[in-house]
C-alpha cells in the first residue's frame, strides 16, 4: 500500500495494525473553504488520486493508494493547521469551551478506481483560560495539527471528552477505513 501523505501520526497507525506501506507525498492544492465533509473528502481524494495516477504512469496499476485529510470544524467554519503562534491562539480560543467536530475523508485508490468514506468524530474542550492556552502553545505541539492540537499529546489536557473515533482525531480512522477496505488487516476478507 502507498500511504499518500507525510503524517507522522498516520504512519504510526498503520505500523501499529501491522500494514506494510511506503510513503508517497502528494503535491496537490487543498481546498480550505466548503462544507466540512465534502473539503477533507475532496482532499483526500485529490492526495489518492495524484499519487495512484503516477503508479499508473508507471505500469504499477495493482498498487492500492491511500490518502486521508482531516480537519476540525464548528458549523461550517474549517479551522486547518494554523499558520503560527497567534493564530493557534485564535483556533484554541475559539474551540474552548465548546464541541467540534474533526472530520475525516478516506480514499482508497486501487487500479484507477476511488472509494472513499468520512469520519465524524465529536470533540468538547473545557474552558480554555488564556494561561492554558499559552502553555499549550508553549509546547509547539499545535504546529501541523488541524484545529492546532494534538489529542495524542499533551492536547489531552485541553479535551473534556469525545464522542466516535479516538483514531480518526489522531488522524486515521481506522474504522472508517476498514469499513471500506477489511482486507487491509482481514486479508481473509474483501
Amino acid at each position: 500500500m502507498i500511504l499518500a501523505s507525510g503524517s507522522p501520526q498516520r504512519r504510526a497507525i498503520l505500523e501499529q495494525l501491522g500494514v506494510a506501506f511506503t510513503v508517497v507525498v502528494p503535491e496537490v492544492e487543498e481546498l480550505a473553504a466548503g462544507p466540512p465533509e465534502e473539503v477533507a473528502l475532496e482532499n483526500a481524494y485529490r492526495k489518492a488520486m495524484a499519487v495512484a495516477s503516477g503508479q499508473l504512469a508507471t505500469g504499477d496499476a495493482e498498487a492500492l493508494t491511500l490518502g486521508v485529510d482531516t480537519l476540525v470544524a464548528v458549523g461550517a467554519e474549517i479551522y486547518g493547521k494554523p499558520a503560527d503562534r497567534e493564530q493557534a491562539a485564535a483556533t484554541l480560543t475559539a474551540l474552548g469551551g465548546r464541541s467540534h467536530r474533526v472530520v475525516s475523508g478516506v480514499c482508497v485508490v486501487r487500479e484507477g478506481r476511488a472509494r472513499t468514506a468520512a469520519a465524524v468524530t465529536t470533540v468538547s474542550f473545557r474552558p480554555l483560560a488564556e494561561p492554558a492556552i499559552d502553555w499549550y502553545l508553549d509546547t509547539g505541539e499545535w504546529r501541523g495539527r488541524a484545529g492546532g492540537y494534538a489529542i495524542q499529546g499533551k492536547g489531552a489536557a485541553l479535551v473534556a471528552a469525545i464522542d466516535g473515533d479516538y483514531l480518526n482525531v489522531v488522524g486515521l480512522p481506522v474504522a472508517t477505513l476498514l469499513d471500506i477496505l477489511p482486507s487491509l488487516v482481514f486479508p481473509a476478507i474483501s
